[in-house]
């Protein structure tokens, strides 16, 4: 099959081939040993924060939903996986009638996470855990990384809004997964039309300079624009000579202009300038919004500044330098035989180079202080202990292989900002600290 004739779908049909060769040979070797059907249990952990980083932020969740929903070998698939001899005939049998038939637990989307956290565990055979290693390690490495970009920036911008625009930064597909992580770490609206089509958040845009440069005058550009959108549209004020296009924007929308945008050039001094200019010209109520190559430092910055609102792309959609969390996707218990009623035995990595690795089936809870503010990350094997049964941090989103926990990603973007009001102030410091919560690892009977 020529690969060009799947096209560019936003909803993939299947994400069965998201995933590296070695998940289905191991899960070959495993059919012919007989282990393949063993009880296991993996986590998604990560051992590190990025550098400086205070908190990582649990994004991706209901598109692993997703993804899990769809995990299924069809004829192509399977053709694809014969022709080049990836497994074997036995192997390609199972496949046709997989179907994740196991538990998912998690940390609930938009939590915050640290350091040995169990952001998700998967319960189930090892054939059908194993081979979604990859799909989910993919998705939530990569928008937890832009959430958590997302959550310092929406941090640093306060109460004013925040655009995601880096569609045109990224991998088209990647631009649509991080407009919804975006959104879940606090940004309002996206420049992106199939993440508005996808996911249901808020778009905007209206010019950018070329509409500009296409006319005949500044005059006139403005003017279609206006009589195109109407008096509260957004004009792009910084193509010649700012003080000039604020002016006759203002004569060509009338003092009920919507909003301009500044897009380069010192941002502070020219927001100053131009909240002045519009005072002056009677534009009181016309907002100012800032992009050009912004990130949290720089958003933190002006904060100071007359500014309505930030667009933010490149930083954003790489992760402000962190376009990963390194998490990992380890085997922590297995049962002894294929028995269901073998007992699960804890496994682990040992490895020197900080790659270790703690056996056994996990939970996670947060422990408060007397203020209810978060004080400590606690991780445990065995019983939770009786004050930290309400504080437990994983749910189950998936029984028996039917998703259970879906959620809106407005209901994901208000526990974000409610969880992250729980931390420590210290939290949302943009300096470089070391994680705002240590992790404890206890192991009870």
């Amino acid at each position: 099959m020529n690969t060009a004739d799947l096209g560019l779908p936003v909803d993939v049909p299947s994400t069965a081939l998201f995933t590296d060769q070695y998940e289905l040979t191991m899960l070959q070797a495993a059919l012919k040993a007989g282990t393949a059907e063993r009880r296991s249990v993996f986590e998604v952990f990560t051992r590190r924060l990025p550098d400086g980083r205070r908190y990582g932020v649990v994004a991706g969740t209901g598109r692993v939903l997703d993804a899990v929903e769809n995990f299924r070998f069809d004829a192509d698939v399977l053709g694809f996986l014969r022709e080049n001899a990836i497994v074997d005939e036995a192997t390609l049998e199972w496949l046709a009638d997989y179907r994740f038939r196991g538990d998912i637990w998690g940390y609930p989307e938009g939590e915050v996470y640290f350091p040995g956290s169990p952001i998700m565990r998967v319960e189930g055979s090892f054939a059908e855990c194993v081979l979604l290693e990859t799909v989910i390690l993919s998705i939530l490495n990569h928008d937890s990384a832009i959430a958590a970009a997302a959550s310092r920036m929406s941090s640093a911008a306060g109460d004013r809004p925040l655009i995601e625009m880096g569609a045109r930064r990224t991998h088209e597909l990647a631009a649509v997964a991080s407009a919804r992580a975006a959104y879940v770490g606090g940004f309002s609206s996206t420049s992106d039309l199939a993440a508005g089509f996808r996911y249901g958040i808020p778009t905007v845009g209206t010019s950018a300079h070329a509409f500009t440069l296409l006319h005949d005058s500044e005059r006139d550009a403005f003017r279609a624009q206006v009589n195109s959108m109407g008096r509260g549209t957004t004009l792009l004020v910084d193509t010649y000579d700012v003080a000039t296009a604020v002016r006759t924007a203002v004569e060509v929308a009338g003092p009920e202009l919507g909003a301009v945008r500044i897009d380069s050039g010192d941002l502070l001094l020219v927001a100053h300038r131009v909240r002045q200019q519009l005072d002056e010209l009677g534009a009181t109520g016309t907002r100012i919004i800032v992009t050009s190559d912004l990130d949290e430092y720089a958003i933190a910055s002006l904060a100071a500044a007359p500014v309505d609102a930030y667009g933010v792309g490149t930083q954003l959609v790489t992760g402000s330098g962190h376009p990963t969390c390194s998490m990992v996707y380890k085997l922590v218990a297995r049962a002894e035989s294929a028995s269901a009623t073998a007992p699960l035995v804890p496994v682990a990595k040992k490895a020197s180079g900080g790659k270790t690795s703690i056996g056994g089936r996990k939970w996670a809870a947060r422990r408060v202080d007397e203020y209810g503010v978060a004080e400590a990350e606690v991780v445990g094997v065995g019983a939770v202990p009786a004050e930290l049964v309400d504080r437990q941090l994983l749910v189950e989103l998936v029984k028996g292989g039917a998703v259970v926990a879906r959620e809106s990603l407005d209901v994901v973007r208000d526990r974000h900002v409610a969880v992250r009001g729980n931390l420590p102030l210290s939290a949302t410091q943009l300096s470089r600290g070391e994680p705002v919560l240590s992790t404890e690892y206890v192991q009870v009977g």
